[in-house]
């Protein structure tokens, strides 16, 4: 069955944005990126927590461009002190919005996507 994707311009952000901090998370503390069935499974988590869905295709698209800018902003990222970084998550791995590095990324994600194709589309 094909599910569509119903997530918004801004849910996209969001959900990019905590899939580029997991994978700059877990650089710091196990010294790799995140595996692509860890990546799927954190957004699963994601839409499942923020009660949203989109099909298998636009999940892939979204951790494999989380790969990309993290491994963009890892030299940026290396600036940013341990406890600032993981400040960025608060309780139940949500993303801690308050915090400016946060902030930050969201904008930089939503820009990326407003840049990136869907499905296979040209560059903006």
């Amino acid at each position: 069955m094909y599910l569509p994707c119903i997530l918004d311009d801004d849910a996209r952000a969001e959900l990019l944005c905590y899939l580029l901090v997991s994978q700059l998370v877990s650089r710091r503390y196990r010294g790799e990126w995140l595996s692509s069935a860890h990546l799927i499974d954190s957004a699963r988590i994601w839409l499942r927590a923020n009660v949203g869905d989109c099909d298998w295709f636009e999940r892939a698209r979204l951790c494999a461009l989380s790969s990309q800018l993290a491994t963009e902003l890892e030299p940026k990222i290396n600036l940013v002190p341990t406890s600032r970084l993981i400040a960025l998550f608060h309780r139940h791995r949500q993303l801690n919005y308050r915090a400016a590095l946060t902030q930050i990324l969201h904008q930089y994600c939503a820009d990326r996507l407003r840049k990136t194709p869907q499905y296979g589309g040209l560059p903006t």
